[in-house]
């Protein structure tokens, strides 16, 4: 993934969102996370490619291989068997991940988009609903739609920090990062009506989530063109924005319990998704 990738940036909302679950989901969270973290570095690190290569392959063998001494993997593999994981969305998100190590990385197409945005973070989205319990079709489909608007923003936070790293997921041009901003607002309104059917116990802590980390694409905006959006630096919500964003969930929360969506009049847009990798067999 990027410099800041979904998770590591992630991390700072999930810690703040976590304040909200129960102890005992949150450990659970956190070692998807840590999986994903650690496959993450090893892509991230500023080393010969040769020897990430080398690093990745071995933490998938050892994945595979189910070597349980690693705390990190047992971890994962307990989680796979206990919510009933399917192994092709781990085997995505590796391959998402995978997709980083190399010496440049271009995509070409909102499709090429997409399809990554799933891989790296649709992937997690899925995987953390089934901890939480979702078991619905449509509502772990718009747990991958959350996955996916959260790396949109992601990418259209650090076009500057990634073409620095040789990694160009979309370009240097204030039109696309904004066109990719609306994009990921699009998947967010998309995750929106399914979250009722998350466990009362963490439905909050999603939404606080959820909130925060779109709040990030509407402070890129803001930025109006490039050069704003380059002097501005790293682009975050502060602990009082946070703060804020906390509160405007409770009305999420209220318009979630006064207003019901049925399936079929939620939107999931994985045409262009589907095109290549079958989310039906990953739910």
């Amino acid at each position: 993934m990027s410099q800041k990738s979904y998770l590591s940036v992630y991390a700072k909302s999930f810690s703040w969102a976590g304040f909200f679950l129960p102890k005992k989901t949150l450990k659970k969270c956190s070692a998807l996370y840590d999986f994903c973290r650690v496959a993450d570095n090893i892509a991230d690190d500023h080393e010969e490619l040769e020897n990430k290569e080398r690093k990745f392959n071995q933490f998938e063998d050892d994945f595979n291989q189910k070597k349980l001494d690693d705390p990190v993997i047992k971890n994962m593999w307990d989680l796979i068997e206990e919510f009933n994981i399917s192994l092709k969305i781990v085997q995505d998100l590796l391959i998402g991940i995978k997709s980083d190590i190399k010496d440049k990385v271009k995509l070409n197409s909102k499709k090429d988009l997409l399809i990554y945005s799933y891989r790296v973070a649709g992937t997690v989205g899925l995987m953390m609903a089934k901890i939480l319990k979702v078991s619905k079709k449509s509502s772990l489909k718009s747990a991958i739609d959350l996955g996916i608007a959260m790396q949109l923003t992601n990418i259209s936070r650090d076009v500057i920090e990634d073409s620095k790293n040789k990694r160009f997921y979309i370009d240097e041009d204030f039109e696309k990062i904004s066109s990719t901003v609306n994009l990921a607002d699009t998947f967010y309104k998309n995750s929106f009506y399914s979250i009722r059917d998350i466990p009362f116990s963490f439905r909050f802590s999603i939404l606080v989530a959820r909130r925060i980390y779109r709040k990030i694409g509407y402070k890129i905006l803001d930025k109006k063109n490039l050069k704003s959006y380059r002097n501005a630096g790293k682009i975050y919500v502060s602990n009082l924005e946070k703060t804020l964003e906390t509160f405007l969930s409770i009305l999420d929360f209220i318009k979630l319990s006064l207003i019901h969506r049925k399936d079929e009049q939620i939107i999931h847009d994985h045409i262009l998704i589907n095109e290549v990798i079958n989310l039906n067999e990953r739910i």
